[in-house]
C-alpha cells in the first residue's frame, strides 16, 4: 500500500484523571489514505505540558454524557 502523508493540524482530545482536554491546531502528519494521525515528539511534550502545568485554556465548553447501555 502506497501511503500519501499531509502536513496540517488537527484538534487532539485525551482523557486524563477523569477529564477530558481538547487541544486544536496542533500540527501532525496525517495519512490520505487511513487517517492515522504522526505527530513528532515535541509536540506530544507540549500536550502534556499543557495539561500537567494546569495551563489556562483559551475557553471552557461543557459537554453532554451519556451511558449506551
Amino acid at each position: 500500500m502506497n501511503e500519501t502523508m499531509v502536513e496540517t493540524q488537527v484538534t487532539y482530545t485525551i482523557e486524563y484523571q477523569g477529564r477530558f482536554y481538547i487541544i486544536e491546531h496542533v500540527p501532525a502528519r496525517v495519512c490520505k489514505e487511513t487517517g492515522e494521525r504522526y505527530f513528532a515528539p515535541e509536540t506530544v511534550e507540549c500536550i502534556q505540558d499543557f495539561i500537567k502545568e494546569g495551563k489556562k485554556p483559551v475557553r471552557m465548553i461543557e459537554t453532554p454524557v451519556y451511558n449506551y447501555a
